[in-house]
């Protein structure tokens, strides 16, 4: 079993010093263990037996005066949730749950528009990259056209795609995570919003890291973000941020797309306000998806324009 030193703080009073201790526990251990105390006994008089005695039948009569509470509790509760469902049951628009909330939501109804494009947003996720394709290996010849106009298009395989973020020489060993729609991804934001597209691919704003995060292999893993945040794996959604979102898909086809470009922007603004480096681009990643659930929840929101963070794209 291999071992790991924690280092514990213990604070006393000791000549206004803190005494440090160092333990050696077992990774899989817990960080807390409870430990039995022994004390060693000093002597026992008849007057603490009494004592004893008498705590124990005050330790019987709270144990059982606090069942009673306990009981009566759980009963009142009981009639107050009966009676709310009760209301709900006759009052849909009587829930106290906001759309925020991931508990108790209900999932949404949804029109025969809705269930189409959800149906064809969930076939673009299964659909893998294969090297194989021609449409695949044309789509990745269009996305090097889009990124750099001016410049040569290079063999599949070659050193300079990783100009672009990928890992190595030869992009679709990448592809692993995202499948086939991140690519699409990239090449809808480098259409769409040609200028932040260019922006974030040079690296253009703000003070950058010494190591940075690779654009193409970021792309990607945005992609694999979204599709988990939004619940879209199978079925409907069924978290608050993917409800809403049904709600954006309604109004706009090419709603995961919009919300994939606005994603990308608001993760490099993420991480330039962390002045972040390579090593952190999970956590920017984390805060990037909480403020996009924050977002995504808002009251006033139709569409992925009416985001607050689409004036990143068009700012």
């Amino acid at each position: 079993m291999s071992t790991t030193v924690r280092r514990r703080l213990h604070h006393g009073d000791i000549d206004g010093k803190r005494n440090e201790h160092y333990e050696i526990s077992g990774l899989d251990e817990p960080l807390l263990q409870s430990h039995e105390l022994h004390i060693e006994p000093k002597g026992v008089f008849l007057g603490d037996l009494f004592n004893v005695d008498r705590t124990k039948e005050q330790i019987h009569w709270t144990y059982l005066f606090t069942n009673v509470i306990a009981q009566w509790a759980q009963w009142l509760a009981n009639i107050v949730v009966g009676s709310r469902s009760f209301i709900e049951r006759f009052l849909p628009g009587a829930s106290s749950n906001p759309i925020g909330s991931n508990t108790n939501l209900r999932l949404p109804y949804l029109s025969p528009l809705q269930e189409e494009r959800l149906g064809n947003l969930q076939r673009r996720l299964g659909v893998p990259f294969d090297d194989s394709l021609v449409e695949h290996q044309d789509a990745l010849k269009q996305l090097w056209r889009l990124a750099y106009p001016d410049r040569l298009l290079p063999s599949l395989k070659s050193e300079l795609w990783k100009e672009m973020g990928w890992q190595g020489c030869d992009p679709s060993t990448d592809f692993r995570g995202g499948g086939y729609i991140s690519l699409e991804n990239l090449i809808f934001f480098a259409r769409n919003y040609p200028i932040s597209f260019q922006r974030l691919l040079h690296k253009i704003d703000g003070k950058r890291a010494e190591w940075e995060y690779p654009f193409a292999v970021a792309g990607i893993n945005i992609s694999f973000m979204l599709a988990q945040m939004l619940d879209l794996q199978k079925g409907k959604p069924s978290t608050a941020a993917g409800i809403r979102f049904l709600e954006l898909l309604e109004h706009d086809e090419m709603a995961f797309d919009n919300l994939y470009c606005v994603a990308f922007q608001m993760m490099d603004a993420q991480w330039l306000a962390k002045r972040a480096s390579y090593m952190e681009f999970n956590d920017v990643m984390k805060s990037t998806r909480t403020q996009l659930e924050r977002e995504l929840v808002l009251e006033d929101v139709n569409s992925v324009k009416e985001l607050p963070a689409y004036n990143l794209l068009t700012g």
